[in-house]
């Protein structure tokens, strides 16, 4: 199958796309929004360790992207909510494999890191 774009070329754009979705923080993101639209006071509750600033600017990397949109409720105070625009939702399931793989295959990773950390100093 050939595509008008090749990620393994330096130049192309894919890899702007890549390195944000495989980014840690977009990719929590994108995850959590895949249960349904989500405030951002919620976001930052859920996604423990992510700054105010870091959240902001990672929605709106992500809504430039497509992924995510986002609405504004005239409420007191205002609320504003992140959903998965369909082009988002597409990313769904590699979302999430990618994201639940680390926390099935953590223990199999730390014992690789010891073992081969225990190799270096012998």
């Amino acid at each position: 199958m050939q595509f008008a774009y090749d990620v393994y070329e330096d130049n192309c754009p894919t890899r702007h796309i890549l390195d944000r979705i495989t980014d840690k923080w977009a990719l929590l993101i994108l995850d959590r929004l895949g249960d349904g639209p989500v405030r951002f006071n919620h976001l930052r509750r859920d996604i423990k360790g992510i700054s105010q600033k870091v959240l902001s600017q990672t929605l709106k990397k992500l809504q430039r992207d497509g992924l995510i949109s986002r609405a504004i409720f005239a409420t007191v105070p205002v609320t504003v909510e992140y959903a998965l625009t369909p082009l988002g939702t597409t990313l769904t399931e590699t979302v999430a494999a990618l994201a639940h793989w680390a926390e099935r295959n953590m223990d199999a990773v730390i014992a690789s890191q010891k073992a081969y950390d225990a190799d270096l100093s012998a």
